[in-house]
C-alpha cells in the first residue's frame, strides 16, 4: 500500500521502516508508536530526500528530544566551522540539528547537511529568503515566500518553523497589548515587519493549503514558529502569546487533516510558577500535538548562564508535557555559539531532558541511574565515566587531582563514606587513619 507521509502510513495501518526503528529506541511496541503517529501525538520528521536520515520521534511517552542551533552569519560565514560543531553534535547524542544560517552560501551549507548528517534537521525559510533574493524585505512577494519554503522541502529539511500565527489579526491584538520586549522571534519580527510595510496578510497563512501540500509532498513536518513567544519574564502568558496559541491550534488541526505531521513552539523566556499551566494549556488546546520550547528561561538577569536558566525551565517544562527542548548556550543574548559553548548547551539541555524523562516514567530512563549508582558503590570510576552524560568532563577532573589510594577522591580520602559502608557491611575493619 502506498503513502505520502508517515501520519498517512499510520492512518492506514502502515509501520514504516522510520517507525520500526524509531519504536526500537524507544523499546516500545511498534503499532503502539503508529497508533501515537496517527493521532498526532508524535511526529516522526522524516524528509524523503534526507537520505543519510537516522530517524527519531518526537512526543508522547517518548524521551524527550533535544535541537541544536547553528548555522552561517555575516559574521562567522565558515562552513567548516559551522559543520564541525554539527559534528560534535550529533556525536554528542543531538537528536535534532537546526540550521538557522542567512547569510553567504546557505543553500550549500542546508543541502551538505541532509547529505551527510544523520540527525533530524531544521530549517527557518523566513531567514534564508532575504539571502537568496538578494532584496528587501518589503520587495519579498507572497509567491517568493512559498518558493522558499518549497526549496527547502526539496533539499531534504525534516521539519521547517514556520510562522503561520502571526497573522493580521494577532499583529493587530500584539499592538494594542505592548510589550516590554515586543517581538523577539527573528522570524516573527521579519513577518510583522513585512506585513506592516506591505499592508498584506501573512502568506504563510493567507496560502497555508498550499505550504500544507509542499509539506506533503516530500513529508515535511510543519514547526508551528511561536512569533509571539516572550522575550522576558514580564511578557509571559499575555494576551500575544495566548492568541497565537489559539491561532496555531487551528492550523494543526489543518494540517493533520492533510496528513501532515506538526510540532508546536513554545515559549522562550517564563517564571517558574508559570510553566506547568503553560504546558497543561498547550496539550488541551493543540490536542496533545509535541510542544517543543526554547528553554525556557526562567529568569532574565544571568547572560552568560543561560544554559542554565533554560535547563531549569526546560526541565520543568518537559516534566509536564513537552516532549522537545531546544538548547540555549551561554552564549545566549551574546553572540554566535562557539563549539565549546554548544558543547555546555547541550549538556545543560540533555541534563534536563533526562531529568524530566525520569519524572515522567519514560521506559529505561531511571535504569540509566541505577547503574551509574551501582558503578558509584562499587567505586568504578572508569565505569562512571563510561556511562555518564559526558565522559570527557568528570575524566579531566579526576585526573586534574589524583588522589594518594585509588579507590578515594581527592576530597574524602579515607573518610570516603561509600568506602567505609562497604568494608564495614563486609566484616572488616574500617580505619580513618593511614592504614
Amino acid at each position: 500500500m502506498e503513502y505520502t507521509t508517515q501520519m498517512d502510513a499510520a492512518r492506514k495501518g502502515i509501520c514504516t521502516r522510520e517507525m520500526k526503528i524509531v519504536a526500537e529506541k524507544e523499546q516500545m511496541d511498534v503499532n503502539e508508536l503508529r497508533k501515537l503517529v496517527a493521532e498526532g501525538k508524535v511526529a516522526i520528521p522524516a524528509n524523503k530526500n534526507h537520505k543519510a536520515l537516522d530517524p527519531n520521534g518526537v512526543g508522547f511517552a517518548l524521551k524527550t528530544k533535544i535541537n541544536v542551533n547553528l548555522g552561517i552569519s555575516r559574521d562567522c560565514k565558515d562552513l567548516d566551522v559551522e559543520y564541525e560543531k554539527v559534528q560534535k553534535a550529533v556525536e554528542m547524542g543531538a537528536e535534532s540539528i537546526m540550521d538557522l544560517s542567512n547569510y553567504g552560501k546557505t543553500r550549500e551549507f542546508r543541502t551538505r547537511l541532509t547529505k551527510e548528517c544523520p540527525a533530524i534537521i531544521g530549517t527557518v525559510p523566513i531567514y534564508d529568503a532575504v539571502v537568496y533574493y538578494h532584496k528587501a524585505l518589503k520587495d519579498i512577494t507572497a509567491k517568493e515566500w512559498l518558493d522558499v519554503a518549497r526549496m527547502h522541502a526539496q533539499d531534504g529539511v525534516d521539519f521547517m518553523t514556520i510562522h503561520c500565527g502571526m497573522n493580521r489579526d494577532t499583529a493587530k491584538r500584539f499592538k494594542a497589548n505592548k510589550r516590554l520586549t515586543n517581538i523577539v522571534s527573528r522570524g516573527g519580527s521579519m513577518m510583522f515587519a513585512w506585513m506592516e510595510m506591505t499592508g498584506n496578510e501573512n502568506p504563510f497563512y493567507e496560502y497555508y493549503d498550499e505550504l500544507l501540500d509542499i509539506c506533503r509532498e516530500y513529508d515535511v513536518t510543519i514547526s508551528l514558529g511561536d512569533a509571539c513567544r516572550p522575550g522576558c519574564i514580564e511578557d509571559a502568558t499575555d494576551i500575544a502569546q495566548i492568541e497565537e496559541l489559539v491561532k496555531l491550534a487551528e492550523l494543526t488541526k489543518r494540517a493533520w487533516e492533510k496528513d501532515v505531521q506538526v510540532i508546536i513552539e513554545g515559549p522562550g523566556h517564563m517564571p517558574l510558577d508559570q510553566i506547568e499551566a503553560n504546558m497543561r494549556l498547550q496539550q488541551q488546546i493543540c490536542h496533545g500535538a509535541p510542544f517543543y520550547v526554547l528553554g525556557p528561561l526562567v529568569t532574565d538577569v544571568a547572560p552568560g548562564y543561560d544554559h542554565i536558566t533554560s535547563a531549569i525551565g526546560g526541565a520543568i517544562a518537559a516534566t509536564y508535557g513537552a516532549s522537545f527542548l531546544c538548547y540555549v548556550t551561554p552564549a545566549e543574548h551574546l553572540r554566535l555559539p562557539t563549539l565549546d559553548d554548544m558543547k555546555e548547551g547541550i549538556i545543560a539541555s540533555k541534563i534536563a531532558a533526562h531529568a524530566a524523562d525520569i519524572a515522567k516514567g519514560v521506559k529505561g530512563a531511571k535504569q540509566w541511574d541505577y547503574e551509574m549508582s551501582k558503578a558509584r558503590k562499587e567505586l568504578d570510576w572508569n565505569k562512571m565515566f563510561d556511562i555518564c552524560l559526558d565522559p570527557e568532563k568528570p575524566r579531566a577532573y579526576r585526573a586534574s587531582s589524583v588522589p594518594e589510594k585509588e579507590d578515594t577522591c581527592s576530597m574524602c580520602g579515607n573518610m570516603c563514606a561509600m568506602r567505609n559502608m562497604n568494608r564495614i557491611l563486609d566484616g572488616e575493619i574500617v580505619s580513618i587513619f593511614d592504614e
